[in-house]
């Protein structure tokens, strides 16, 4: 199945925009809960997640 290379070119801003809302509350979750259990840092991070309107993340990938 060919994919048109114009769709792949306007949907890359709205990916890059999604990815780096996830990278911030990687990094704050990272830097704020570094050490810590993981049920500790699992919430952390759903709730960063939220936070910047990144909560459509697979699960499994939190």
């Amino acid at each position: 199945m060919a994919t048109d290379p114009s769709e792949y070119e306007k949907a890359m801003p709205i990916v890059e925009a999604h990815l780096a809302k996830v990278e911030r509350a990687v990094d704050r979750t990272r830097a704020s809960h570094a050490g810590q259990p993981f049920a500790v840092v699992h919430q952390a991070l759903a709730e960063a997640l939220q936070a910047e309107g990144a909560q459509r993340v697979v699960p499994q990938v939190v």
